[in-house]
């Protein structure tokens, strides 16, 4: 079975972590830059504030408002306005437009005024702002400015100037100063408080100016509202703010807006109530009036007197009749009133007036149900209009909510009348037994009788109206402020302790990523492991990098990192070497050019060199000749060519010695011939070598590139052993397979391969090197070389 193949190996974790630990340097750097880079961008960033606050909803339920369950609406009623609205609608209350706008012209923040400082600019609010800014009106059509204002004051003069404004605008302090969206009066602070800004400059000042428009959208956005608990009814409402006494202002402004618009919806209802009763009294007041003097009137005119004694039971039996009918006209005559208001067309879509006395509890239900919608009505159109869906189905629930309403009372009314027809027929029975009573006594008996129901009437709207009065007089606020407006511990900007973490993590992942892609694209050998793993010829030297002060040759007594590494090589290559009397033949070649192979040539062949052995180097790559570089006198000497050519016989005539050490010769390659394959295998080649195989030790043939050229090919089966030699970061994966296949088809014998051109880092035993006596102690600026 042939030993070249190619191996899988299971990659272990020193080497996946290899290629990071040894750019370890890249690390610390990246970090520290990271480092450097968070905390001038802590420094340089202006703080933002957490601002909290919380505030229970005293009458909310958890539940739709707009559900449509009479059963759970019905347990809900008297006075309480928003007492039905579910806590869902609550939370998108707090942050409506109308609410925030309010807020915002009540706090007059459409201008922010700024200073700029040091490190950032600071927003300078109420007592830390040396000026006030207020917006007399908008100028409608006109484009909204998109840079800041600056402003500055000399004495009692103000200049405004802006990238956006075509001149500066010259005014004064107290004075309208017309700007092209807007007319603003600036003036100084009386409330200002310098101690508290004693930190800051206060040198240089501009402001931003934001319509009403833009600026509730704005603060829409930055509000957050949600619930504490889901099984609570207090809401938490937040913002993030430079300013936390703008930020405070703003939450407790909403808090209190929203109370504001609370109170002024529980109230509707009591007044439209009371407004109701008002009227009622008064028209029932002139129709007792008339009653009473009719009653008078009666007497006078019929001079009535006691009825018999013998009539008093049966009349006392007629009396208990009267009286259940004079509750059951009662109850008519209010469920008639009802009705007449309900189908007037001036009061659709207008709350009723709720508990004035009916006897009717489903009927009450559903009165203070239909308030109730109408309320949400009224709030939805505030912000939309009536054909917004939501408007349109709650307007929907209005209209189904009143058909049933008055189904209920006309329901009532059959069933006051059948009652009334059960009464009166009872009553008309006993009187039938009291036919002796004077038909002047009935009369009178129904005069006394509507006198009676117009004054139960008349004390019922009176207490009544007594009860909407207290109603409007004791409505207390609807949300309860837990927490007042304050501000968290922590910035929500910038963070500290994240940023610097963020910045040790991106320090650490961005050197990874690049040396990770970097691995990940890398197509070149690099060190003895990544050859290894490809082949299974061995690897029997690895040749450092030379720096630029670096001598390419090693010399005599050379104790250098290049010196010793060829040494390694020479006594690893003595092992795959035949014994033999006569110069043993090393083969150099390599897959392509620039892959040191003159290099190794010349430096093994100094390293062979010795009293006891001669050596040989034969530049045979007579198509691209490198040998003469290292001895640029001899370019115009003749060498291999000419003898290949026939023009020298003798092999003496074309060695010349090397000049860098005895014992150690060279033939160059001579001419550029036309026909170099033609030439390298005439023969000539090998008269060559029996010419000089018992005058040297060793031979070594420096050869062309397999890859490019036939040439090598040609000559290598003179070869005792083959040093295929590849170089770190040059040679690519690819070119393995290459030289694999040409071992496997015996086209080159003996081979070993050398990897050449090493960095330190990429030592297959480690980073350090020079063993003994040229070694030294790196000074620290040195690893990073």
């Amino acid at each position: 079975m042939n030993n070249v193949t190619t191996k899988g190996e299971e990659i272990s974790l020193r080497e996946i972590l290899k290629p990071f630990s040894k750019k370890w340097y890249w690390f610390l750097s990246s970090v520290l830059i990271a480092l450097i880079l968070a905390v001038i961008y802590i420094k340089f960033t202006t703080p933002v504030y957490q601002v909290q606050s919380s505030v229970l909803i005293k009458d909310a339920k958890k539940m739709s408002s707009a559900s449509g369950d009479f059963g759970v609406l019905s347990g809900i009623g008297g006075f309480g306005g928003m007492g039905t609205n579910s806590i869902e609608n609550e939370l998108e209350i707090f942050k409506s437009k109308k609410i925030v706008g309010d807020v915002s012209k009540k706090l007059k923040i459409q201008t922010s005024i700024f200073s700029r400082e040091k490190f950032y600019d600071v927003e300078l609010y109420k007592d830390s702002s040396p000026f006030e800014i207020y917006v007399v009106n908008e100028k409608e059509f006109e484009e909204l400015p998109k840079k800041p204002i600056d402003f500055k004051v000399e004495n009692n003069k103000i200049t405004l100037s802006s990238k956006e404004l075509k001149t500066d605008i010259v005014g004064s302090f107290n004075k309208l100063i017309s700007l092209p969206y807007a007319n603003i009066i600036i003036t100084k602070n009386p409330k200002f408080i310098r101690k508290k800004v004693k930190n800051l400059e206060l040198n240089d000042f501009y402001f931003t100016y934001s319509n009403l428009e833009s600026l509730v959208n704005n603060l829409q956005e930055s509000i957050t509202v949600d619930l504490v608990d889901k099984d609570a009814t207090v809401i938490g409402l937040s913002i993030n703010h430079q300013n936390k006494d703008k930020g405070k202002d703003i939450l407790n402004g909403i808090s209190d807006m929203y109370n504001e618009y609370a109170i002024l919806d529980k109230n509707t209802e009591s007044k439209k109530t009371k407004d109701f009763i008002d009227d009622r009294i008064v028209i029932i007041s002139k129709e007792l009036g008339d009653v009473e003097t009719e009653r008078q009137q009666f007497k006078v005119d019929h001079k009535i007197v006691d009825l018999p004694s013998e009539a008093r039971l049966n009349l006392q039996l007629v009396t208990e009749s009267q009286k259940r009918e004079l509750e059951l006209d009662t109850q008519l005559e209010l469920t008639n009133v009802l009705v007449n208001y309900i189908n007037s067309p001036a009061n659709n879509y207008q709350i009723i007036p709720t508990n004035i006395g009916i006897d009717s509890p489903s009927a009450t239900s559903n009165i203070s149900a239909y308030n109730k919608l109408i309320l949400d009505r009224n709030r939805l159109l505030e912000n939309a209009t009536p054909d917004n869906p939501l408007v349109v189905e709650v307007t929907k629930d209005i209209n189904a909510l009143k058909g049933a309403l008055k189904e209920s009372l006309y329901k009532a009314i059959t069933n006051l009348q059948v009652s009334k027809r059960d009464v009166v027929k009872y009553a008309n029975e006993k009187d039938s037994k009291i036919q002796q009573i004077p038909y002047q006594e009935k009369l009178f008996r129904n005069i006394e009788r509507q006198q009676q129901i117009k004054e139960n009437l008349y004390l019922l709207l009176l207490q009544k109206r007594e009860e909407a009065a207290i109603s409007m007089a004791i409505t207390g606020e609807k949300a309860r402020v837990v927490d007042d407006a304050f501000v968290a511990k922590n910035l929500v900007a910038p963070k500290k302790m994240i940023g610097l973490l963020a910045a040790v993590a991106l320090g650490l992942i961005i050197p990874a990523v690049f040396i990770y892609l970097k691995e990940l694209l890398n197509n070149s050998i690099i060190s003895k492991h990544d050859l290894e793993k490809l082949t299974r010829v061995p690897v029997i030297a690895e040749i450092p990098r030379l720096s630029r002060k670096d001598d390419e040759l090693i010399k005599v007594n050379d104790v250098s990192p290049l010196a010793e590494a060829f040494r390694i090589l020479v006594t690893n290559i003595k092992f795959i070497l035949p014994k033999k009397d006569s110069a043993k033949i090393i083969f150099v070649t390599s897959t392509v050019k620039g892959e040191g192979k003159t290099f190794v040539s010349v430096n093994l062949s100094l390293a062979l060199s010795s009293p006891k052995s001669k050596v040989l180097v034969i530049g045979s790559d007579i198509r691209n000749p490198q040998l003469q570089r290292y001895n640029p006198n001899m370019k115009g000497s003749k060498g291999l060519t000419e003898f290949l050519y026939g023009d020298v016989e003798k092999a003496k005539e074309i060695i010349h010695p090397s000049g860098f050490i005895d014992n150690c010769d060279f033939i160059y390659s001579g001419s550029l011939p036309p026909n170099p394959a033609e030439l390298l295998q005439n023969g000539r080649y090998e008269q060559l070598l029996e010419q000089v195989k018992n005058e040297y030790q060793y031979i070594i043939l420096d050869t062309a590139p397999l890859m490019l050229v036939t040439d090598s090919l040609l000559i290598s089966h003179v070869a005792d052993a083959t040093l295929y030699v590849t170089r770190s970061e040059t040679t690519e994966k690819g070119f393995i397979d290459f030289a694999n296949k040409t071992i496997e088809t015996k086209k080159i014998n003996n081979v070993a391969f050398v990897l050449n051109d090493i960095h330190k880092t990429n030592f297959g035993y480690g980073n350090k090197y020079g063993y003994g006596y040229q070694a030294e102690e790196k000074k620290w600026w040195q690893f990073f070389r």
